[in-house]
This record gives structure tokens, sequence and C-alpha cells, in this order.
């Protein structure tokens, strides 16, 4: 299936590596105007000149959205670059793994509170939308307990149950909130290809739980968040999709 975003506006937060990436170029090659944000200089530059090549209009800048104040100046700033915005994608994670302060700081500052100060910075421009979508990505360790990092479990259960309850209280706006779930993804430079190179045995223990026998792509991602922000999905609201390649079913 190929999807047309042209003339759409869409900024994905956390978009210079991995998810974020593939899901910034995807929306570019659809033919939709994109802004994106990153912590990191020379990733948001590489990212601005990727997402510009297609010839839809690019923007992309240094942002740290664990930083209350600079989510909602990022957000108006991309807005009046795009002129509007139609889709929001909450894709920035800090992933915090350890079970301690920093951890859970990492976690509810980045994949939590900054999903909901972008949306509710967005939102009055998504209402001028014709079919404003937010799309939450969250991850199969907020569906089952997850020992290996539980502030990043915990938090991206609660992801999910807040695309939920913004779809809810969104819908009366005609802006549909739906989220989605990945499993094992790998790219180079990720968390999964640098354990593949340094805990080799947990490495394989995993892939050995995912029926296709392989980690997933920053691709297959993407495409379903495509799905949900195109006409397509005009009826859905408040889902989360899993995109693991049966890696819950597998284990």
């Amino acid at each position: 299936m190929t999807f047309g975003f042209s003339g759409k506006r869409v900024i994905v937060t956390g978009g210079s590596r991995g998810i974020g990436r593939a899901v910034a170029l995807a929306f570019a090659d659809a033919g939709a105007s994109v802004s994106t944000c990153a912590r990191g200089a020379d990733g948001v530059a590489r990212i601005r000149q990727e997402i510009s090549r297609g010839g839809s209009p690019g923007h992309a800048v240094v942002c740290d959205v664990g930083e209350a104040a600079a989510v909602g100046r990022y957000i108006a700033e991309a807005a009046d670059a795009l002129g509007g915005i139609d889709v929001l994608v909450n894709n920035a994670s800090g992933f915090g793994q350890r079970n301690d302060e920093a951890g859970w700081a990492a976690s509810v500052s980045i994949d939590l509170l900054a999903a909901v100060r972008a949306s509710d910075a967005a939102t009055g421009f998504l209402k001028q939308s014709a079919g404003g979508s937010i799309i939450n990505i969250s991850s199969i360790s907020g569906l089952r307990s997850s020992p290996r990092s539980p502030p990043y479990g915990a938090v991206k259960a609660a992801l999910i149950h807040f695309t939920m309850s913004q779809a809810a209280l969104l819908a009366p706006d005609r802006i549909r909130v739906n989220c989605v779930a990945p499993g094992a993804i790998e790219f180079p430079g990720g968390v999964w290809d640098t354990r593949r190179q340094t805990e080799p045995a947990l490495y394989q223990r995993v892939v050995s739980g995912i029926p296709f026998g392989r980690m997933g792509r920053p691709e297959h991602v993407a495409n379903t968040v495509l799905f949900l922000a195109s006409d397509d999905a005009a009826w859905i609201t408040g889902q989360t999709i899993v995109v693991d390649g049966g890696q819950l079913i597998g284990q």
C-alpha cells in the first residue's frame, strides 16, 4: 500500500536516528512537509538534509524534549515553519533502563511527559487540520513485565493508557490518537545493535523468541505509523498496534 501525504504537515520528535528517522523519511517520501527534532546537532543536520532531498520542505532543530519549556517552543516553531500541523508523532525516548532515580526520571520526562506536552502544544493546530492525528510510539515492554528496564516498561504502559484517554478527549475535535508498540528493532548504533556486539547471548535469546527469527527494522514501524496517519485509518482511534514479528506471542 502506498500512502500520499502531499500538502500535509508532520512533526516527528526524536527523528535523527532509528524509528524516528525512518518515520520522518517515510512521510517526506510520501510528499509531506516534515519537521523533526533531536538532542544532537550532528544528527539534526543529517536528517534535515535527508528529509529535504525529495523536494519536500524540511525543518529540523536541536531540542531536548525532556525540558518542559523547550517542547512548547519547538512545536510552535515547527508549526510556523510548516504552516500548521496535521500529524504529530511522539517518538522521542529517554530509554530509562536502570531501576533508579535517573532511569525513572529519563523515562517519565521524555517518554511520557514530552508526549503529553507536545500533544497539548499541538492540539490547537491539529484542530484546524482536516484530519488531525497523533501517534504515540510505545513498546511491547509496556504490555508485559520488563525486568531489564522497569522504568521504560512502566512508562510505555502509561503511554498506551494515555493514548486511550487522549483519543476520548480529542474525538469531539475530530483528532484521532493511536499508538504503535514495536518489539525489538535493530539499526546501526541502536540498543540491539550494541547488544549484538556486547551481549551476544542475550541478543540470540531474544531473536530465538521471535517467531520470524530476526529483529525488526525501523521501516516496519514507519509503515504502520503512515497507515495510522492516513485516511485509510480514518475510523481508528484509541488503539495500540503491536509491530513485533510475533515477539509477544513467541515468548
